[in-house]
């Protein structure tokens, strides 16, 4: 841990992760707590992976252009206005629902819920790359691992809360962190310090096609498709298999296993270019996913999601920093909301093809095929010939900053 003394010594790292942790708190909460709650109350995972799909849809086709905006003007504006918007908007979702509206009715709220979701984690990552380059690895690694570290207190949130007071009680603790966590984010003195980069205007997609972006956005989004139909099929899993409350342990498991992958990887020094990191990574990811569709038992699951969730947080964090790596001074917060669009959007369409697929013959197992199918492709991408990004072999992640 001694590689992490660096990171923690910075000022701003004790909001950056404890406010970026608290804002984040919402992506692993309401998804799956809307699930449930959908579910129950339509009794069809297909209508429940739509709703959760639809939010997590209408806050990555939004993420990109609030992005663009935070890098000119700065990200305490937007960043305000969700912190009031956010909860009010997802206390009309959970009106909608209780009232029995009909699904085009809970499609449309979803999507203004969806829009009002605080740009946390694109800003967070933006902060980070204005660190010390020295560290600024290892500060990926760690906010890759803290990233982790919320999809497992957050499933584990809606395990105990669903089960004490139901699915509604956790969406209404997901706001409210959500909401603290944009306001603590706004008030540091990173974000006070935060002077915009006077740049020439830009074509639009001038982020999106920098050289090597293409490459990073196409691979995550199907490793974030597949990671979606994987979210809908555990708890499916656990449901048909006479535990339905397993759900939000098993996937705090995974998440568990990917934290344990992340501290490891980030305290070590790895002399390969972060391209061929990245490639080998996705891989382990989809070795670990490999084995899930023929398991049976909920407790193998867990076991084996664990396994192979050590493999999760290392390829988030070498992906972040190629994004940190290829985005332009003055477009960081845009690009690594484009990284956010992909997490969001992706694995929403992925719940929501998987909603569709365990109410089919194929069921559970069939859903799980998917997301190993999903992580292979991804792997198969980094493979194709093309412009790649100019990166050169990771920095050291053990000195001091200045």
């Amino acid at each position: 841990m001694r590689s992490y003394l660096p990171v923690w010594r910075l000022p701003s790292a004790p909001v950056l992760l404890v406010a970026g942790f608290a804002g984040r708190m919402p992506s692993a909460m309401v998804p799956l707590a809307l699930l449930l709650m959908v579910q129950q109350q339509t009794g069809s995972y297909a209508i429940a992976g739509a709703v959760s799909a639809t939010t997590g849809i209408a806050t990555a086709l939004t993420a990109p252009v609030l992005g663009r905006l935070a890098d000119r003007r700065g990200p305490r504006p937007i960043l305000l206005t969700q912190a009031a918007a956010y909860p009010v908007l997802l206390g009309a979702l959970l009106a909608v629902v209780l009232a029995g509206a009909p699904t085009w009715a809970l499609l449309c709220v979803a999507a203004t819920a969806g829009v009002s979701t605080p740009l946390v984690s694109g800003t967070v990552r933006a902060l980070w790359s204005r660190v010390d380059p020295r560290v600024r690895p290892t500060a990926y690694a760690l906010d890759a691992t803290a990233t982790e570290l919320v999809f497992v207190a957050g499933p584990t949130a809606v395990a105990v809360l669903a089960l004490l007071a139901g699915p509604a009680t956790a969406i209404v603790a997901g706001a409210v962190l959500g909401m603290l966590g944009a306001l603590g984010i706004t008030t540091s003195a990173p974000m006070r310090a935060w002077v915009p980069v006077v740049a020439p205007a830009r074509p639009l997609l001038a982020t999106v096609t920098a050289r090597g972006m293409p490459r990073v956005l196409v691979s995550g989004t199907a490793l974030m498709l597949g990671f979606g139909a994987l979210e809908v099929a555990v708890p499916a899993f656990a449901d048909a298999a006479g535990s339905p409350g397993m759900s939000g342990v098993l996937l705090a498991v995974w998440s568990l296993g990917s934290t344990a992958g992340g501290l490891w990887f980030g305290a070590r020094m790895i002399s390969a270019t972060l391209p061929r990191q990245y490639r080998w990574c996705l891989l382990g990811v989809t070795i670990g996913l490999a084995p899930l569709a023929a398991v049976q038992s909920p407790w193998v699951l867990g076991v084996l999601l664990f396994l192979g969730g050590t493999a999760i947080a290392p390829t988030l964090t070498v992906q972040n920093a190629l994004v940190g790596s290829i985005a332009p001074a003055s477009a960081t917060t845009e690009a690594f909301t484009w990284l956010s669009t992909v997490t969001f959007g992706a694995s929403a369409v992925g719940a929501a093809i998987g909603g569709a697929l365990v109410e089919t013959r194929v069921g559970v197992s069939g859903t799980l095929v998917l997301a190993t199918v999903a992580a292979g492709l991804a792997v198969l991408v980094t493979l194709v010939p093309g412009r790649r990004p100019v990166v050169a072999v990771a920095p050291r992640r053990d000195v001091v900053p200045a």
